[in-house]
């Protein structure tokens, strides 16, 4: 599927590129539609294509013997999901989800590996974003051991508007019980929580966010951390 005529990307590692860059890579960028639960990446999977989404979100989850699902990571219109494979590791360590969907551009390993390996405006740009993915999985790691499921809930409702540019997410009770690695019932009474400050909006698989101000003076420390990171 090749990207549709007058399709502007949203993301931004491609829009940093320099414009010699991005024409190169331009030829093997395509167009994919990214529905929700779709798994791109499973957990030893091969990393065939890179994802730059624009306004679809990826999950990065790790899973557990008993079978319990954490996120560990997510991936945005401010990244693209199968970095590693860049660096030599071509099977995911973790299992890449689409968590809301929309579109995304993506490209083969083998065209992306070729213009990284230039040293140029495409290595740099996506140098800099491993660097901020791995601080995110570093800090997010911390905040689930350190932080209340409330805290984090309001964390990461404030991550997922950063990427998708909207108040209103689908997220069902069962898919933030996986990402926040925690019971549906915990979730529930977390957004119950959260609404009742008023904060959000919260209905059967709806979650808008009402007041996003008073959310980040809610949330624990570290999204203000992670924000102060992506912006260094």
């Amino acid at each position: 599927m090749s990207t549709p005529s007058g399709f502007i990307t949203s993301n931004s590692l491609l829009i940093a590129l320099s414009d010699d860059a991005y024409a190169r890579l331009l030829p093997d960028l395509e167009y994919v539609d990214l529905p929700h639960g779709k798994i791109i990446y499973e957990i030893d999977g091969a990393i065939e294509h890179l994802y730059f989404p624009s306004r679809a979100m990826i999950s990065l989850v790790t899973q557990m013997e008993d079978g319990k699902i954490v996120e560990v990571g997510l991936v945005g219109n401010d990244g693209v999901a199968g970095i590693a494979a860049l660096m030599g590791k071509e099977r995911s360590n973790e299992r890449a989800l689409v968590q809301i969907p929309n579109g995304a551009q993506r490209i083969n390993l083998a065209a992306a590996r070729k213009e990284f390996q230039r040293a140029e405006t495409f290595q740099k740009v996506l140098l800099r974003y491993a660097i901020n993915l791995i601080g995110q999985i570093s800090q997010t790691a911390a905040c689930n051991a350190s932080h209340t499921t409330e805290e984090r809930l309001a964390r990461w409702l404030l991550m997922c508007q950063d990427r998708v540019g909207g108040e209103m997410l689908n997220l069902t009770q069962e898919f933030l019980a996986q990402m926040l690695g925690t019971r549906r019932g915990t979730v529930n009474v977390a957004a119950i929580t959260l609404q009742s400050a008023e904060l959000i909006q919260y209905q059967r698989g709806q979650i808008t966010i009402v007041d996003r101000q008073g959310l980040e003076a809610f949330s624990c420390e570290c999204y203000k951390m992670l924000k102060q990171r992506h912006a260094g």
